[in-house]
């Protein structure tokens, strides 16, 4: 047996337990996918398309929940097959401590906001 057939056998168990590689191709499909995916918003603000500023920061949000999914997929290969899903469970969880982290940040902040900031009618009664 030669060397490089020896360390064939070694490497090779039948065990498909290696992390996930992209190819040329996944690289290239979720690169334009990010190009598009930041183009349009881009696009959408500068050229004032869309004139109500809710309907254009919610447009925008979902792009960029489309474009952090691109970037899980196509980038960072999670997906339910590997490692046995832990993957997949450690991105949720990852997920579900962000959202609770931002969404408490933005709530501590608009109820310190509108209960310390003076009112402007408070402002002109002061001396």
């Amino acid at each position: 047996m030669s060397l490089d057939a020896h360390a064939l056998d070694e490497s090779d168990h039948g065990h498909d337990d290696s992390p996930p590689h992209g190819t040329l191709q996944s690289y290239l499909i979720g690169f334009g996918l990010s190009v598009v995916l930041t183009a349009i918003p881009f696009w959408l603000v500068m050229s004032g398309v869309i004139a109500d500023k809710t309907v254009a920061a919610i447009t925008i949000m979902g792009f960029a929940f489309v474009q952090i999914i691109v970037h899980v997929i196509y980038f960072l290969h999670v997906d339910f097959k590997s490692e046995r899903g832990w993957t997949i469970m450690t991105f949720i969880f990852t997920v579900v401590i962000l959202f609770i982290t931002l969404s408490g940040s933005l709530w501590v902040m608009y109820h310190l906001t509108s209960n310390m900031a003076p009112t402007p009618a408070v402002m002109r009664q002061m001396p």
